[in-house]
């Protein structure tokens, strides 16, 4: 669906916005939940957690066999297992190796504004899931207000309650 739909919205998108910018795209899928979990062969290389240190990259044995796929545990684990955030590559116009890509997600991980140390999950994707939770609590105002103040025959999507302020426009107000 991602590569059918999305990726076909995106270009057109990008198309429609000026048709003389054509950017390389790289479709990258992250997922947290899953049950993999990594260990350390020796627990001293663990540090005092004994969990595997942070930038740990699985690519070989527990990856799909012949996809562009990978773990990278990027985050400083608690106490028990790190759980590492499974990568999966989708689409790449851009012709990134293996470790070009790695270091890359590894090195995003520590440009997260909440956070002076690497976090488990690239940034973009907390980021979206910031702006989804925040829309989700305006949608669940406006149904509210909806609910109380009319009934469902006369009530209207008002565009306005969803406008920013032109200060918040270009800035990551959500974070």
């Amino acid at each position: 669906m991602v590569l059918s739909e999305e990726l076909f919205d995106l270009k057109k998108a990008l198309h429609n916005y000026d048709s003389h910018y054509n950017p390389a795209i790289t479709i990258v899928v992250a997922q947290k939940r899953h049950q993999t979990r990594l260990f350390v062969e020796n627990r001293n290389d663990g540090g005092s957690t004994g969990n595997v240190p942070p930038g740990t990259v699985v690519d070989t044995d527990i990856i799909h066999p012949r996809d562009f796929d990978f773990y990278l545990c990027s985050h400083y684990g608690g106490l028990g297992t790190s759980k590492p955030t499974h990568y999966y590559v989708l689409w790449d116009e851009n012709g990134f190796s293996s470790d070009e890509l790695q270091k890359l997600i590894y090195d995003m991980c520590f440009t997260f504004a909440r956070c002076t140390k690497p976090v488990s999950l690239v940034p973009p994707v907390y980021y979206a899931d910031l702006v989804a939770y925040r829309g989700r609590m305006f949608q669940e105002v406006v149904m509210d207000t909806q609910y109380r103040g009319a009934s469902s025959s006369t009530a209207s999507f008002n565009q306005s309650f969803y406008n920013l302020h032109s200060d918040l426009e270009n800035v990551m107000f959500f974070v």
